[in-house]
């Protein structure tokens, strides 16, 4: 029996990865893998005033902060919500807010050194269990991370990989997606997208015993339901209509090759399981600025999926 534990787009939240990383000896699997979306969304800054306090705009709430310990909490706060706290000064604001490509810069900048810092913590956490972790960048993700997973010695980068978890069972994996309002870092056309998945999946003997990691969900499989957003981005009728926005890519790969196993993500409303013919396909959904780690347990022995388990802690 192998117990594998999925979860995805936890968007930079530090709350979750420790819980990711953690889930392996709390729920004794094997395998963790993260489907994808590791880094958040935005710097926040709280701002040095001159009586000493800090002020921040954070959640659509601005707060004054006194002393130390005020400003750590807030820190932590932002942090486990998936964002990143910068403390400066009002004019060193008012700079980053004159050039964007400053804003951008850093924020690479804190990215790279937050997935740093997860890395070396999973080390702490991973060394001596034989706990594998697989990690795939999703779409979100800028590609300067990739470096800093590969020189990690116990999380491994699957993307573009055809991976022996064990013996009888394989995965492939990729975190890219079709295109978003947002314009994000992994983003290709339906074409490329079906040529990425395929090279992979040409490599594959057996899709019974092989496990689809594909971040971008399959079209029209209800795990893909997003709200309907409005010129401005925003969703209509208060989120109460929704719409399939999915990869075609992903549902005929799915389709043509009946992998065992899909794991999904992109869609974090889109919590929930179907069939697409005999391939069990889940999303686990996500709630990474709650802190909550919605994910799910399968258990796989030599004849296919034992049982599977949504979680969420």
């Amino acid at each position: 029996m192998t117990r594998i534990f999925f979860a995805t787009d936890i968007h930079g939240s530090e709350k979750c990865w420790r819980k990711f990383i953690n889930a392996g000896q709390f729920y004794k699997a094997d395998i963790i893998i993260l489907g994808g979306d590791m880094t958040g969304k935005a710097i926040i800054p709280i701002v040095e005033k001159s009586d000493g306090t800090h002020k921040v705009s954070f959640l659509e709430q601005e707060v004054v902060l006194r002393g130390e310990k005020e400003v750590a909490q807030m820190e932590r706060t932002i942090v486990d919500r998936g964002y990143y706290p910068l403390r400066a000064s009002f004019s060193k604001v008012e700079e980053l807010n004159a050039d964007p490509k400053k804003v951008e810069e850093l924020f690479v900048q804190m990215a790279v050194q937050t997935v740093e810092r997860w890395l070396d913590y999973a080390e702490k956490r991973l060394k001596g269990t034989g706990i594998k972790c697989y990690v795939c960048p999703g779409n979100d993700d800028m590609f300067e991370i990739d470096e800093v997973i590969e020189g990690s010695k116990y999380v491994f980068n699957a993307e573009g990989k055809v991976i022996e978890l064990d013996p009888i069972y394989k995965m492939i994996s990729t975190g890219w997606s079709t295109p978003t309002p947002w314009n994000t870092f992994r983003e290709c056309s339906e074409e490329e997208l079906q040529k990425k998945i395929q090279a992979m999946a040409y490599q594959v003997e057996d899709m019974s015993r092989c496990i689809f990691n594909l971040h971008d969900p399959p079209y029209g499989s209800g795990l893909d339901e997003a709200p309907e957003l409005d010129a401005q981005l925003r969703p209509k009728y208060a989120g109460r209509s929704t719409v399939a926005v999915g990869s075609k890519a992903v549902k005929e790969a799915v389709e043509k090759h009946q992998p065992l196993l899909g794991l999904f993500g992109h869609i974090h409303e889109a919590k929930g399981l179907t069939k697409i013919g005999r391939t069990t396909c889940i999303n686990p959904g996500s709630s990474y600025e709650q802190g909550i780690l919605l994910g799910v347990l399968v258990d796989l022995d030599s004849r296919g999926i034992h049982r599977y388990l949504p979680t969420s802690g």
